[in-house]
C-alpha cells in the first residue's frame, strides 16, 4: 500500500517533469529531419505553469464575460393587475419567462379604497435584459425605487474550467495506475482516489452550470403598487372649533351609549337578585313586626 501511494505521488507530482526531460532529450539530439521547425521547439520547452498560463489566456479569449444582472425595481401603476399582465408579456416577448408572481391586498377601512400590490419575478436572456428593464420601467407613473447591480463571473468560470481539466487529466492517470495495479488493496486505493477526483470534477461541474445559467439569463424583480391617497391637512381657528364640537358630540354619545348599556346590563341583576332579596327582607321585617306587636297584646292582657 505505502508503494503505491508513492507511485501515486510520484505520478502526479513528477508526470509533468517527465515529459518535459523527454522532450529538452529530443531537442538536444534532435533528429535529421526536413521539417523542424522552431516554434515546435520553444513549445516542448515550455513548463507546466507556463502551459496552464496558455490555456487559461486562450480560454478567456474563446469565451464571452460571465454577467450577472439583477435589477429591482418599485413602480407605481395606475393597475396593478394590467401593468402585471404588461410585465408578464414584456418578459415573454424578449425571450423570457414568469419565475414568480405573488399578490396582497392593502388594508384600508372602506372596501372601495383596497388595493393589490403585486410582486414579480421574471427572468429574461442577458442580451436583451437592458431592453426589458427599460420597457418595464416606462409602465412606472412613478418609481420609488430602482436598483440594478452586476456581477462579473468570468475569472471564476474561467478557473473552473481549468479545474475541471486538470481533475479530468488526474482522474485518466489514476486509471492508467489502475490498470498496474497487482493487489486488490492496491486497486481498491486507486479507485477511492478515482471516487475522490470524479466527485470534484462533478461539484465543479455544477458550480459551473450554475454560473452559466445565471450569466445568461438576467433576474428583475418588479414591485407594483398604487399611488397612496394624500391626505391634506388643514388648520386654523374655525377647523379647531369644528373639531371640538366634533369631539363633544363623539364624547357626549359615547356616554349616552354607555348608561344606555349599563342599564340594560342590569335589568337581569335588578330581577334576579336584588328584587327577590329586596322581597326577603320586607318579609322578616313584617314577620318580626307582627311578633312584636303580638308580644305587647300577650302582656297587656296578662296584667
Amino acid at each position: 500500500m505505502k508503494s503505491l501511494s508513492l507511485v501515486l505521488m510520484i505520478a502526479l507530482f513528477f508526470g509533468g517533469c517527465a515529459r518535459y526531460s523527454k522532450s529538452e532529450g529530443q531537442a538536444l539530439n534532435p533528429q535529421p529531419t526536413d521539417a523542424a521547425p522552431k516554434a515546435d521547439k520553444t513549445e516542448n520547452k515550455l513548463s507546466f505553469d507556463q502551459a496552464e498560463k496558455v490555456n487559461a489566456i486562450d480560454t478567456a479569449t474563446a469565451i464571452d464575460r460571465k454577467i450577472i444582472r439583477h435589477a429591482d425595481l418599485t413602480i407605481e401603476v395606475g393597475s396593478t393587475t394590467q401593468a402585471q399582465q404588461q410585465v408578464t408579456q414584456i418578459a415573454e416577448t424578449n425571450g423570457g419567462f414568469v419565475v414568480t408572481s405573488e399578490a396582497k391586498q392593502r388594508e384600508n377601512a372602506e372596501p372601495a379604497k383596497r388595493t393589490v400590490d403585486v410582486r414579480l419575478v421574471v427572468r429574461v436572456p442577458s442580451a436583451q435584459f437592458n431592453s426589458a428593464l427599460s420597457q418595464i420601467e416606462n409602465l412606472a407613473t412613478n418609481m420609488t425605487q430602482r436598483n440594478v447591480t452586476g456581477q462579473d463571473v468570468t475569472e471564476e468560470f474561467i478557473d473552473l474550467d481549468a479545474r475541471i481539466k486538470t481533475q479530468r487529466a488526474l482522474e485518466l492517470q489514476f486509471l492508467e495506475i489502475m490498470k498496474q495495479a497487482g493487489e486488490i488493496a492496491d486497486a481498491l486505493e486507486v479507485q477511492r482516489q478515482i471516487a475522490e477526483v470524479r466527485t470534484e470534477i462533478e461539484r465543479l461541474e455544477g458550480r459551473k452550470r450554475f454560473l452559466a445559467n445565471q450569466s445568461s439569463l438576467s433576474t428583475i424583480a418588479v414591485n407594483l403598487t398604487t399611488p397612496s391617497p394624500i391626505v391634506v391637512t388643514t388648520s386654523g381657528f374655525g377647523h379647531s372649533i369644528r373639531e371640538a364640537a366634533s369631539d363633544s358630540l363623539e364624547l357626549a354619545t359615547g356616554m349616552v351609549i354607555f348608561f344606555t348599556r349599563l342599564v340594560i346590563v342590569s335589568i337581569p341583576l335588578l330581577l334576579l337578585i336584588v328584587l327577590p332579596l329586596t322581597l326577603l327582607a320586607l318579609y322578616f321585617r313584617r314577620r318580626a313586626h307582627r311578633i312584636q306587636l303580638a308580644a305587647r297584646l300577650e302582656a297587656s292582657s296578662s296584667q
